[in-house]
């Protein structure tokens, strides 16, 4: 594994392994640096840590991580990673309560790409659906409707 950081990081490794939830979600970017904005400004994440390899984020009380691609250098997934186009395909990202409207909004500000606008769906959600820099789908929404 490669690290690009220097100095010691956030937390061992380890210790921040034992912390995370029974499931969470590692997506693996290109640039770390660059893919942050996108969590921070558009989908309102809290950043706990980001350097150039990792960083470690919470969306509506869910930790999830992002590794840079050289930190998996090492790794057998390493050689799927050089492939270019967007990442994820056949996954979305369904992250429930946040306003699809605004989270639209603060996208187009930030030159996020909309895949399709925010819109209600007979699955009984108004979402909307945003590529991050790496072509991941994250479909964001809130309920609509209610039980008759």
């Amino acid at each position: 594994m490669t690290m690009k950081r220097s100095g010691p990081g956030w937390i061992p490794a380890d210790v921040h392994g034992r912390s995370l939830p029974s499931f969470t979600v590692n997506l693996l970017v290109r640039d770390v640096d660059r893919s942050v904005p996108f969590y921070r400004d558009v989908l309102q994440a809290e950043v706990r840590y980001s350097d150039e390899d990792f960083a470690a984020l919470e969306l509506q009380g869910t930790q999830f991580m992002l590794h840079a691609d050289h930190a998996y250098d090492h790794h057998p997934v390493y050689v799927r990673l050089l492939a270019a186009g967007l990442r994820g395909t056949g996954v979305e990202l369904r992250v429930m309560g946040i306003d699809p409207d605004e989270a639209e909004k603060r996208a187009r500000a930030c030159n996020v790409a909309v895949l399709q606008p925010a819109q209600d769906f007979p699955h009984g959600w108004r979402d909307v659906m945003l590529l991050d820099p790496d072509g991941y789908v994250w479909a964001v929404g809130i309920p609509i409707g209610g039980v008759a």
